[in-house]
């Protein structure tokens, strides 16, 4: 098999869900959905853990390299939120 782009595993995550739904379900393209954002959120914002704590408290970063952390970390919940309303639920995790 061969490497897959993002756009490619967007995609294929979009089928794969699509092909889970038959009989349809009144909601299948939000589940599609969130299945390919869920995907790109993987793609564009790899998962971290929480940055726990400024720069200055003993958390050893840098003032940049925190705030980069910490952007990173947001838009990833943010965009695990909007996949999860798609799926009707409130958790963030990918299935």
């Amino acid at each position: 098999m061969t490497d897959l782009s993002p756009a490619q595993k967007a995609v294929a995550a979009f089928n794969e869900r699509h092909e889970l739904c038959g009989p349809f379900d009144d909601d299948w393209v939000e589940q599609c959905l969130a299945a390919a954002l869920g995907k790109v959120t993987d793609e564009v914002v790899p998962e971290r853990q929480e940055p726990a704590e400024p720069p200055g408290y003993g958390s050893g970063l840098e003032p940049p390299q925190y705030v980069q952390q910490w952007t990173c970390w947001n838009l990833r919940q943010k965009l695990l939120a909007i996949a999860a309303e798609l799926r009707g639920t409130t958790t963030t995790e990918t299935p």
